[in-house]
């Protein structure tokens, strides 16, 4: 079964959300491995910090079964769809890796490249899956996260009172 990992990110409710997604993504999928989690100044916008960590687990659906199921967790989480890009979520789940599948079909895109563009994304991907290698470059993400560039990251590891 191929692994898959999900970014997942709340600056609306994040304390409420958060917890709330993970119980739910749970339910879809059974046993997840979490990464620590980070508070994370926006990116794009002025606005409240947000949590955000990687979550990874086994799974026999396919991506775009995983994908729409995100979809869904996200709806149900007030996650309004036509939402700017850079703006305030309740909830945002992404489906950022899937085994070693390379996919760019439409609205799916993995490996997404906010891996190597956030460090919101690639830190605590990092943190879980070290020494595994991106589809694509072929480089571990524990070496994409030494070398990237960390002069623009604003983020610290936080444990709330729920975990």
């Amino acid at each position: 079964m191929p692994t898959a990992y999900i970014s997942i990110g709340s600056n609306i409710d994040k304390e409420v959300n958060i917890p709330s997604s993970l119980k739910a993504l749970e339910q879809a999928f059974g046993t997840l491995e979490c990464s620590s989690l980070f508070e994370t100044e926006p990116v794009g916008f002025i606005g409240d910090s947000f949590y955000n960590l990687i979550v990874r687990f086994e799974s026999s659906l396919g991506a775009k079964e995983i994908a729409k199921l995100l979809r869904q967790i996200e709806l149900d989480h007030g996650r309004a769809r036509e939402s700017q890009k850079f703006s305030a979520r309740t909830l945002d789940l992404d489906l950022i890796l899937f085994g070693d599948q390379i996919i760019n079909d439409g609205r799916l895109q993995i490996p997404r490249d906010e891996i190597e563009r956030y460090a919101f994304v690639l830190e605590p991907l990092a943190e879980i899956a070290g020494n595994e290698k991106h589809p694509v470059s072929g480089r571990t993400y524990a070496e994409l996260w030494r070398n990237f560039d960390k002069s623009q990251a604003s983020q610290r590891k936080v444990k709330p009172d729920w975990i």
